[in-house]
Formats: C-alpha cells, structure tokens, sequence
C-alpha cells in the first residue's frame, strides 16, 4: 500500500486529480507537488498568516488543513488572483503603495486582502486592520499595507 490518497481540488480554477500522503498539509501539496509558491511557509502553526489560502470560499491558513480536507474543494493561492499574466488591481496596489518590503508576508496579506474587498467594498482603516489581523509582516508595513488595500478599494469603486 501506498499510503496515498487520491483527491480532486479546483485550484486556481483548474481541476487537478493527484494522490497525497494522509498526513501531508495543503500548504505542503501547493507548494511541493503544485509548484505554487506563492505561498508561503512560515510558522506552520496558525500565527504568522504567511500561507493564507481561500478554500470554498473562506480564507485558512494552509499550514493547518490536511489536503484530504481540500478534497472536492476550490483552492484560490495568491497566483490564482492574477488574471492572463496580470497582476490584480489589489496587487498592483502593493507595489503602487511600497507594500511589500521583503516579500515574504505579500502573498497571505494579499489573499485576505481579497477577501475582504469582496465582503467589504469601501472598507474603514478599522475594517482594514481587523481584516487583516491574522497576517503579521515582519517588516512593519502595517501602513502601507492598510494604504494598499484601501488604494484597490478606491480604484474598485472608481472603476465601476
């Protein structure tokens, strides 16, 4: 016996049928058998927000769901926000805003980032913060972080 236990997850919009070992993370399968290193691992205990993924439509820190839980689910990474080789407005607002620093806390600030502009349109410095409460940046980028966020909200609500 292998050990293995086939799933199907929609990742990123691509339905994708592999086997994974019982006790592997699907932060572990993104980014060693997918290849999405977008993101990140970190603490690998919940805290740092560094592998912040959205399955069926709710953000999870990666680290902590087995892949066998994603299976038959919808996994979105921060590549999966990108559109024909583009960048979001969202992620594009990082850069604009001198967001990213180092990088390293980029990709799980941006996922739920997203998540929040798509529950919260024109969202408060307030509703930015807790939104993002979950995501440390070891860098302290808090504020342009907050400035990036509300910068894609901004452009959002002005596009429309």
């Amino acid at each position: 016996m292998s050990g293995r236990i086939p799933i199907q997850v929609t990742v990123n919009g691509r339905a994708r049928a592999f086997e994974v070992a019982a006790h592997h993370t699907l932060l572990e399968v993104l980014r060693d058998d997918l290849q999405l290193t977008g993101t990140k691992e970190c603490c690998l205990v919940g805290e740092c927000g560094a592998c912040t993924v959205r399955l069926d439509g709710r953000i999870v820190d990666s680290c902590l769901v087995l892949a066998v839980e994603a299976d038959g689910g919808e996994v979105t990474t921060v590549e999966g926000l990108a559109s024909d080789g583009r960048l979001s407005r969202l992620q594009g607002a990082f850069l604009d805003e001198g967001a990213v620093q180092c990088g390293f806390c980029i990709p799980g600030q941006i996922v739920a980032a997203d998540d929040l502009l798509r529950r919260v349109a024109r969202p408060t410095v307030g509703e930015i913060q807790e939104g993002l409460a979950g995501n440390l940046c070891r860098c302290a980028c808090y504020g342009q972080i907050t400035a990036a966020v509300a910068a894609a909200a901004a452009a959002e609500a002005g596009a429309r």
